[in-house]
């Protein structure tokens, strides 16, 4: 079974820091674009950042620019997202998602082939 699994979500309170990890699983994602997204209570799934597969190219949605770093380690086939300076309003839940077919530029833009489960991401004011 194909997998993506995301890790590291919890409460954290306003001004702090958190890690997120995606691990693959069933099959290599070491080759895909890979990206975050979250989606909070009662608004649509949103772009957060992509990374391309070798990692040289990095990508963020506005409100997390300077905030949020997306990394990768190919060896492990995991993806981390970096947090720092959260805020109340990046409470969500954060999705992992990959793509052999896509750039991770296009990850803005379209909607990638596979999706992990989601990791619950609170933010105390």
């Amino acid at each position: 079974q194909v997998q993506l699994v995301e890790s590291g979500g919890g409460l954290v309170q306003a001004g702090g820091s958190q890690r997120l990890s995606c691990a693959a699983s069933g099959r290599t994602f070491s080759s895909y674009a890979k990206g975050w997204f979250r989606q909070a209570p009662g608004k649509e799934r949103e772009f957060v950042a992509a990374i391309s597969w070798s990692g040289g190219r990095t990508y963020y949605a506005d409100s997390v620019k300077g905030r949020f770093t997306i990394s990768r380690d190919n060896a492990r086939d995991t993806v981390y997202l970096q947090m720092n300076s959260l805020k109340p309003e990046d409470t969500a839940v954060y999705y992992c998602a990959a793509d052999a077919g896509m750039t991770a530029q296009a990850m803005g833009v379209r909607i990638p082939d596979y999706w992990g489960q989601g990791t619950q991401v609170t933010v105390s004011s």
